[in-house]
């Protein structure tokens, strides 16, 4: 086909022409530290703030001095985790969350249990969607925040978010939810879902890197996790990066202006490919809720092939895709997503993600549904795994 066909947007997306062209100023015009007194600190402060703005008024945030910039979701994850933990050490010591959080969450709690801190980690069933019955079996007078994530960034299963958070409120308890796979492709509104905190991200929206933001509803108690300046009013130290701002800004305004023609485009490709890979290669599952999941994520299992070997040769015809969370990868562990929904360790590694973005064509889709055809039927032949035991 002559060009690459990119299908890991789950992963990080491209920087679109309308978020960098708001972002270039910053770098050689308006380059002042948005916390200087002066005309040119006071230029760059007008950026920051147009951006909180605009990320307030996406999701309805009651006002824009509940949203504080981050370096990614990964710190805004700790920070709500971290932070909240700390600071409610006097109302109890137990947190719950979900065994399919990202591993920002998962870490962080990780590193709370070593402190001394209780963490509960839900299960989930078979198509990853956590059970509220669950939730409330498990808390207890000394749980202080509930955080569950609102879209999986491995099977895409969307969470019952607002059940949830009402739940957490009916018991006294503050809500956080991981939102950086769910801004752009669902339609978020932190004070009818009862949200207390939510992280976001700009790379997983057509924003640059290395920039996101963390949502805190005015009168939640949290502690700092950066130290410094006065920077973030007093929240978080560090010199605020105002060119990944004013683009995360943009970036998020634009999701929330396009969000139903985006997703009615990759809804339909979303279908297309999924028909036509299932009509043509026996012997493969879709992983996630059949119904209640976003529409760029496809995880498919691939009996009796290794994921990593169709992700290789894959790549030589200029397709990229991925076996999961780029976070992840490297690691030779299976996912602990698909182990969580009870996937086999073999099937877990026979899995591909594929991630459509708002680029995507009709046409490139059946150039990679073609390749994926004869890729698995050349990996299938020479495979040393059992052959399946399912009739085609």
């Amino acid at each position: 086909m002559g060009e690459n066909i990119y299908l890991d947007n789950a992963a990080t997306t491209y920087v679109s022409g309308e978020v960098l062209n708001e972002m270039l100023p910053c770098f050689n015009t308006i380059y002042g530290n948005s916390n200087s007194i002066h005309k040119f600190g006071r230029d760059a402060a007008g950026i920051v703030d147009r951006a909180r703005d605009r990320v307030a008024k996406a999701i309805n945030a009651e006002k824009s001095n509940e949203i504080y910039f981050t370096s990614g979701g990964t710190e805004a994850n700790n920070w709500a985790l971290k932070g909240i933990a700390r600071a409610n050490l006097d109302k109890g010591n137990h947190i719950i969350t979900s065994a399919i959080e990202h591993d920002s969450v998962l870490e962080s709690c990780r590193a709370l249990e070593k402190l001394g801190f209780e963490i509960t980690y839900l299960p989930v069933n078979h198509n990853g969607l956590v059970d509220l019955a669950d939730v409330m079996h498990y808390i207890n007078k000394k749980t202080t925040l509930i955080s569950i994530m609102s879209v999986n960034n491995e099977i895409g299963t969307i969470q019952n978010i607002k059940a949830i958070a009402k739940t957490a409120h009916e018991n006294g308890i503050i809500f956080h939810t991981d939102a950086v796979q769910a801004i752009g492709a669902l339609k978020i509104d932190v004070q009818d879902m009862e949200i207390d905190l939510m992280s976001m991200s700009g790379h997983k929206i057509y924003g640059p890197k290395g920039i996101g933001a963390l949502y805190i509803k005015n009168g939640i108690k949290i502690e700092n996790l950066i130290s410094g300046g006065k920077q973030e009013r007093g929240m978080r130290g560090g010199t605020v990066n105002v060119p990944a701002v004013a683009g995360f800004g943009k970036a998020v305004e634009i999701a929330n202006r396009d969000l139903s023609v985006n997703q009615q485009k990759i809804k339909v490709i979303k279908n297309y490919f999924l028909e036509k890979v299932s009509e043509k290669i026996p012997y493969i599952k879709l992983n996630g809720h059949p119904q209640q999941r976003v529409q760029g994520i496809v995880n498919l299992s691939f009996e009796i092939v290794e994921g990593e070997s169709i992700l290789m040769l894959l790549d030589l015809d200029g397709i990229y895709a991925s076996t999961g969370s780029a976070c992840a990868a490297g690691l030779s562990e299976t996912s602990h997503v698909l182990k969580a929904i009870g996937l086999s360790d073999e099937m877990a590694r026979s899995s591909i993600r594929f991630s459509f973005g708002k680029a995507i064509s009709k046409e490139k889709v059946d150039f990679v549904i073609n390749k994926l055809v004869e890729i698995v039927e050349k990996l299938r032949k020479i495979s040393p795994l059992t052959k399946p035991k399912i009739e085609d």
